[in-house]
């Protein structure tokens, strides 16, 4: 069986739940899904598991993600997007590209964040998107994001700010940010506060994933009908567990503690076995630590488990998967 990972670049209109079940259709594979959703509006990367390898999405959701994302300010929206209705419309003048690139400091760093009422996020067992498709306002509690970077687009540095695009309405304009964020984050509900700390409102029109963690759209694959990628073009573009997981702390296991994983058995390991990742990406609020990857001799990825520091010193490592069973 398969244990790859797939870059997909999503097309616009697509949900997530759209381009996985494209690939089972393509790959003729069951056992297919993804890392981070993307909403049907937005564009750019998914990270999508074939196989076994759906058992190290987990970890994969840890990485932090980089979106381009255009605001429009002067309107502000009931989903935070440019799919609802308008709640708000600046009355007075926008600010200057110097107030709002002040304002954009204040978002970076790690913030409570409240979840949309338009959102798949779970209040008292239901859907939030359920509650306000009814008309109802619920109390959501906020919880902790970081926000690793956060910058205007290259552009002209004073001034009032750009003109909106072709048809959008007076008072209006569109500007352009790059940020990493941590997972939970939602980057309409940011577009959203930072309309409302500056006084004009603003809303999310333009949203495309650029990368999670060592992943790019640049080497994504396509999978719409028209022009996507068959299955071997995608499997040859495809990269191995191992590699995948690349930026975890992992342990080298010998041929008769490989054997035991292979059936289930976690080995009892001293943390001068653990060899870290370089890859130095930061840990998103309320995670305690990187999984650990588990290989075999040859550098197979035989299984993932839990980080380092909730482990029992001198008992066997529990696992969170075992991703190369024995047949």
């Amino acid at each position: 069986m398969a244990e790859l990972l797939h870059l997909v670049d999503k097309p616009e209109g697509w949900t997530s739940h759209d381009a996985v079940a494209r690939l089972r259709h393509v790959l003729g594979e069951r056992r297919v899904g993804h890392a981070g959703t993307l909403d049907p509006f937005a564009t750019g990367l998914l990270v999508v598991a074939e196989g076994r390898a759906t058992g190290l999405l987990g970890p994969l959701a840890l990485l932090p993600k980089r979106y381009l994302a255009t605001l429009r300010l002067g309107v502000a929206t009931d989903t935070q997007d440019r799919t609802g209705t308008p709640i708000f419309v600046s009355p007075g003048p926008l600010p200057a590209l110097a107030a709002f690139d002040e304002a954009l400091a204040k978002f970076r760093g790690r913030l409570e964040q409240r979840p949309p009422l338009y959102s798949a996020v779970k209040v008292a067992g239901e859907r939030l998107y359920r509650a306000a498709r009814r008309g109802e306002e619920v109390e959501r509690p906020t919880r902790p994001i970081h926000v690793y970077a956060i910058d205007r687009v290259a552009g002209a540095q004073a001034g009032p700010l750009p003109p909106p695009a072709d048809g959008a309405p007076a008072n209006t304009a569109d500007v352009t940010i790059d940020l990493s964020v941590s997972r939970g984050t939602y980057v309409r509900t940011l577009a959203h506060d930072l309309g409302a700390s500056l006084g004009c409102g603003a809303h999310l029109v333009a949203l495309r994933r650029v990368s999670i963690g060592p992943f790019h759209v640049s080497a994504a694959g396509r999978v719409e009908k028209e022009g996507g990628w068959d299955a071997a073009r995608l499997r040859a573009s495809a990269i191995p567990s191992a590699a995948a997981l690349g930026f975890l702390p992992r342990v080298r296991l010998d041929a008769s503690e490989a054997a035991r994983l292979r059936h289930g058995a976690g080995p009892a390991i001293g943390a001068e076995r653990i060899v870290e990742s370089d890859a130095g990406y930061p840990l998103p609020p309320g995670a305690s630590g990187w999984p650990l990857a588990l290989l075999d001799p040859e550098g197979t990825l035989l299984a993932v488990a839990e980080p380092w520091g909730e482990q029992t010193p001198g008992a066997p490592l529990r696992l969170q998967r075992v991703v190369a069973a024995s047949a």
